[in-house]
């Protein structure tokens, strides 16, 4: 579902990303993780075909992101950490306006909206607007746009920031859930959260993939141990499947 190979991206001299690889099956939930500044949004945001790549090369389903990136639109999901909610509009005009913009059949946008109220347990408040969701179900109504063309792909970028606690019991039971019929990219910084929601983990660091393996494989080292061990030397050593 994800293939990236040596990914890199630069503005000017600066480097912001160099060397990022990394792969997903389907039903995986990768937990992306790095330091503050390591290039995981650019990387993110490549992905998405928000950003062309400067080196290296991506795909999504089978696609391009730089040469089909309309078709990698269509298979992806992005759920950037602000929503992009438009707060004068109800929960179902917003995501029947996404299906719109999604190019959704007009005969099935219905079915599609109640489909993704439902699915983020939004439902009972699909008639209220926008501007006045609590934060945890913007997250909702977030992910419900993200998941209503029934994507290939999800992509999380601090999918439960800013949540109180049930809140974030919540939506990760949510992301898990969707593993059953999507690969999921979480990007976070929580390291509790990729133990309890992800089933794969890479790291980053400086631009660089400096690990990716299946949280099953390793043994003998706790995530965190692990994440110090990759971020804290100059030249941490790279672990891949």
């Amino acid at each position: 579902m994800i293939e990236v190979n040596a990914l890199g991206k630069k503005y000017g001299d600066y480097i912001a990303v160099e060397n990022v690889t990394f792969s997903a099956a389907k039903g995986d939930i990768i937990g992306f993780l790095g330091p503050n500044g390591a290039g995981k949004t650019t990387t993110i945001r490549m992905l998405v075909t928000y950003l062309a790549p400067s080196a290296g090369s991506a795909n999504i389903a089978g696609f391009n992101v730089v040469t089909q990136a309309d078709q990698v639109r269509r298979r992806i999901g992005y759920l950037p950490e602000t929503p992009p909610l438009y707060g004068e509009m109800t929960i179902r005009e917003y995501l029947t306006f996404v299906a719109r913009i999604k190019g959704i059949p007009a005969g099935q946008i219905k079915s599609r909206v109640e489909m993704a109220l439902e699915k983020c347990f939004i439902t009972d408040v699909a008639g209220r607007l926008c501007q006045h969701l609590s934060r945890g179900y913007r997250q909702r109504a977030g992910l419900a746009q993200a998941i209503i063309h029934d994507p290939d792909v999800i992509v999380l970028d601090e999918p439960t920031s800013g949540l109180d606690p049930k809140q974030i019991i919540e939506i990760r039971n949510l992301i898990k859930s969707l593993s059953q019929h999507h690969t999921v990219l979480l990007s976070t910084h929580i390291l509790p959260e990729v133990s309890m929601v992800c089933n794969k983990v890479v790291i980053v660091n400086r631009g660089r993939t400096v690990f990716e393996n299946y949280l099953k494989d390793i043994q003998g080292r706790s995530l965190e141990q692990l994440f110090m061990e990759c971020v804290g030397k100059e030249h941490p050593l790279t672990e891949q499947v």
